[in-house]
């Protein structure tokens, strides 16, 4: 079968769920408040690796759907996306760096999604004319990269995934250009079963160095399909790194985290961020870990690791910029510094703050 074929058996109303997961029918009126707010989406494969009998398994918690996502804590735009659009579907935060969302459709929409807004919903967002963004891109010589995001990237159709390349690979300012897509984690079958696309990503691959960017956040996640999508990415010259979220009830333990990225460095996956779950509405109070809990968590699963492993680093994404989070002292001040800033005088910069046990965000 077309992958599009595939992905059009997708799980996406309670009663196909009920199938799988008869307990689903618990919820009733509630689930389907969920549903009419924010649509669901799961892969059948993905849906395979949960365990129906286990009300907390973690695959489950990441893909289906529950009364805690009407928590309205939180705000929709958590790192000032708005801000930073440069034109419809671009933006331009960072100097070197443009990030285009190419589109607001996924293999599955993740229930801790941070673009929650968005995805799967209306495209506003989303680019509306490639040919404006790439010459945006020329007129910049400063951006040396671009990130195709969404949404997920590969849910592109393929004649569009090579027209973003065509025009992007021209460039002789850009060093390279990233994917951001979760179809080796959650749809492998997009990698897999397009023979055609994988063409087209060697093609291109010889001409300017292409990066792609995933999301394994549970070791459950590495199947014996995903890890065939990886390494076919990987024979096509491809780069793949992976940044894990922190997810409460998903991977918020040393042991678990662990075995995660020994298993990256295995397959040759390289470990890029761990990031802290951001206060999304109808994820905040779900899925977020305290920052004090979180840093202890990641040091612990970073001592199980050799020196490849450790490579990562632990940050937030907040309208600032994108903030390592370094370390905690006994008086309970937690030290950050600016990995990447909005404003270049902040760049590098470390400093400290106190941070309560419960706190789980910093602004």
């Amino acid at each position: 079968m077309r992958w599009e074929e595939i992905l059009a058996g997708n799980v996406t109303t309670l009663d196909e769920l009920s199938a799988s997961i008869p307990q689903i029918n618990e919820y009733g009126d509630i689930a389907s408040k969920v549903l009419n707010k924010y649509p669901m989406s799961i892969p059948r494969y993905y849906l395979s690796l949960v365990n129906p009998d286990d009300a907390n398994d973690p695959i489950r918690k990441m893909c289906i759907p529950s009364f805690l996502e009407m928590d309205l804590a939180g705000t929709f735009d958590t790192s000032g996306e708005s801000s930073n659009t440069k034109l419809q579907g671009l933006q331009h935060k960072y100097p070197q760096t443009v990030l285009m969302l190419s589109t607001n459709r996924c293999a599955m929409y993740c229930r801790y999604c941070f673009r929650k807004r968005m995805v799967g919903s209306g495209t506003q967002e989303v680019v509306a004319d490639i040919k404006e963004a790439i010459s945006y891109i020329l007129k910049h010589e400063e951006i040396t990269n671009v990130l195709i995001s969404g949404g997920d990237s590969f849910l592109l159709d393929t004649d569009i995934i090579r027209e973003y390349l065509d025009s992007l690979s021209a460039i002789g300012h850009l060093d390279y250009i990233r994917f951001g897509t979760k179809t080796p984690v959650v749809f492998p079958q997009r990698i897999l079963e397009d023979s055609r696309l994988q063409d087209i990503l060697r093609e291109y691959g010889h001409k300017k160095q292409i990066y792609i960017v995933t999301q394994f956040n549970h070791p459950r996640e590495l199947t014996e399909d995903s890890i065939s999508a990886v390494r076919c990415l990987q024979g096509l010259g491809l780069i793949v790194k992976n940044q894990t979220v922190l997810l409460k009830g998903v991977n918020d333990c040393p042991e678990t985290l662990a075995r995660l990225f020994r298993r990256f460095t295995e397959l040759g996956i390289i470990p890029y961020y761990i990031f802290q779950c951001r206060p999304v509405t109808g994820v905040m109070n779900q899925f977020q870990v305290p920052l004090q809990a979180g840093y202890d968590i990641i040091e612990q699963a970073k001592a199980m690791q050799n020196g490849n492993g450790k490579c990562f680093r632990f940050v937030l994404s907040n309208p600032d910029g994108k903030i390592e989070i370094l370390g905690r002292t006994a008086d309970g001040q937690m030290v950050f510094k600016y990995h990447q800033a909005k404003d270049p005088d902040n760049l590098g910069r470390v400093f400290q703050r106190e941070v309560g046990p419960d706190i789980c965000w910093i602004e």
